[in-house]
């Protein structure tokens, strides 16, 4: 249990949230949401004692497991030891062993201090913790062989997964995951679900992972209206208590508004008269219920909408034989994509799908490598042809946008050199459908958070108004209501749709088709089903029986 009582934080002029008291119960799985800026990571943070509350206390349990945020914190030790550093008892005890073996002679001292480190290891698991630490680095897709080499050989994601097994490890009493499932492929998330599942002490998650938080969560923290309100269930639940609730403080106030207004009027009518007792009443009970200033909501919805300036041809998109590969550090060349083939027609919604490193941003890239408009420089095939057809017009989301928005400029000129005979108003009106209101379009590129640089892009897609999307992960930085946003766009939009996501709810009601990679080296394939991913999983369930 995690108990936090008259919480206070703010930063400078703005209150993120004031007096929280709340109880997070054992068994219970609760999903920490709000968005972007409305104070998660910070609560997080005091939660896990990182930071200390500008007001009010916390107790938290002796053993919890807290999702580290520092990739390179752990860069100096084996993969496998990195997980076994979230038992932090487990840990301290395996080292002064260590140390104590690492003597020539043991006086009776170290001989006595090593039964008692003895009996921590035992009744930490320690016997059977690399056991345990690779069980949980092999449900997250760190292989056997990566087991062994230190932090600094693996990618960011691998990265981010071993920390994910660190904080999972050793049977925490809690959990405080802040966005867990950043960087997993869908087969990943599913084995987190079902093991957040089972799991039976506190957890408490960041995520903007609709389908996740409603698979997991028992309940719902919601920061809103400067405070911290708990829901029964999952996200789409407490949307529609959210809903409720204040609709009906909404039509409270607006009762008391007309009752106000009546009692003003007789007020004004007999002021002068001989009623002055009954207006004096009147007067008190217009105090007694005078409106109380709700906290203002800090939900901010963008509005997505994908328009065309004229439908490309019915054929949207050939490619045949298509392979690319790249040359490892070792010499050795790692065949990605072998010899693909595939046609894409006007309105078809592709969603690529399958484990991190299959090839799926290699795919789209080879794609783009003569896509008409696209000036990326890291977009290629081998061999093979790629063929795009008539008046094909591409609106491309990089997985890794750093570079795609230049430095030293402002919002609104970056947007509007795009298209300069767009007017003020057009850039304007385009910038605030992404939550760019006001002075927030003076803001420097260079400042941009994730989570902006991400909009400001969708801002330019909007102002081109392509025939075809490619995007590639695109969900990374944005909060629900930017997701949910998305997801809406993609499903209304009539043009073509290349998607790669591991977001369960866009691969499921965005997408019309689905391009899976599955298998390894020797056995790679790309399965294409021209249907939903629904029909494909049923498919998949039939053909395993």
């Amino acid at each position: 249990m995690i108990s936090v009582s008259n919480v206070t934080m703010r930063y400078g002029s703005k209150l993120l949230f004031e007096d929280v008291s709340v109880t997070f119960t054992t068994g219970r799985r609760y999903g920490l949401t709000g968005p972007n800026g409305a104070g998660k990571s910070t609560f997080m943070k005091v939660l896990t004692g990182e930071i200390d509350a500008q007001k009010g206390t916390v107790v938290r349990p002796k053993k919890i497991g807290v999702l580290s945020q520092d990739q390179y914190a752990f860069d100096a030790y084996r993969v496998i030891d990195t997980v076994i550093m979230g038992n932090k008892a487990l840990w301290a005890a395996l080292e002064e062993r260590e140390k104590l073996y690492e003597k020539a002679e043991l006086t009776d001292e170290d001989g006595a201090r090593l039964g008692e480190l003895e009996g921590v290891v035992g009744d930490e698991d320690g016997y059977e913790a690399e056991a345990n630490a690779a069980v949980l680095l092999q449900g997250l897709d760190i292989p056997d062989e990566l087991h062994e080499r230190h932090m600094s050989e693996l990618q960011g994601g691998q990265k981010v997964r071993v920390l994910l097994a660190q904080a999972l490890f050793g049977n925490p009493q809690a959990l405080l995951l802040d966005e867990p499932t950043n960087y997993l492929d869908l087969e990943s998330i599913h084995w987190l679900q079902d093991f957040l599942v089972r799991y039976d002490g506190t957890l408490i998650t960041i995520s903007h992972d609709r389908h996740f938080l409603n698979n997991v969560c028992t309940h719902i923290a919601d920061i809103d209206y400067e405070t911290i309100i708990l829901y029964n269930g999952g996200y789409d639940d407490m949307v529609l208590q959210k809903t409720s609730i204040r609709t009906r403080i909404e039509s409270q106030n607006e009762q008391r508004e007309k009752k106000i207004a009546q009692l003003n009027d007789f007020i004004a009518r007999f002021s002068a008269g001989t009623r002055s007792s009954q207006v004096n009443s009147r007067k008190k009970e217009v105090e007694r219920l005078a409106t109380s200033e709700l906290a203002r909501s800090n939900i901010a919805r963008p509005f997505i909408r994908f328009d065309m300036l004229r439908p490309s041809g019915k054929h949207v998109l050939e490619f045949e034989g298509v392979n690319k590969s790249y040359l490892q550090k070792d010499g050795k060349i790692e065949h990605v994509i072998n010899n693909f083939s595939a046609a894409v027609t006007r309105g078809d919604k592709v969603v690529l799908i399958g484990r991190n490193g299959q090839g799926k941003t290699t795919l789209i890239k080879a794609l783009l490598a003569n896509g008409p408009g696209i000036e990326e420089t890291d977009v290629s095939i081998d061999s093979g042809t790629v063929k795009w057809g008539h008046e094909a017009q591409i609106g491309y989301f990089a997985q890794d946008h750093t570079g795609s928005i230049a430095k030293g400029t402002t919002v609104a000129e970056w947007l509007h050199s795009f298209d300069p005979q767009a007017t003020k108003e057009d850039i304007r009106g385009i910038l605030g459908q992404m939550l760019f209101r006001g002075e927030e379009g003076l803001k420097k590129t260079d400042a941009l958070s994730g989570g902006e640089a991400a909009r400001l892009l969708f801002c330019k897609i909007m102002l081109q108004k392509p025939n075809i999307l490619v995007l590639d992960e695109p969900t990374n930085h944005l909060d629900l209501e930017s997701i949910n946003a998305l997801n809406q766009a993609i499903q209304k939009y009539e043009g073509t749709v290349f998607l790669v996501t591991h977001d369960q709810d866009l691969i499921e009601e965005a997408g019309t088709r689905v391009w899976h990679f599955e298998g390894g080296p020797d056995d790679f394939r790309i399965t294409d089903h021209k249907g939903p991913y629904e029909e494909y999983q049923q498919q998949l369930q039939l053909a395993a029986k």
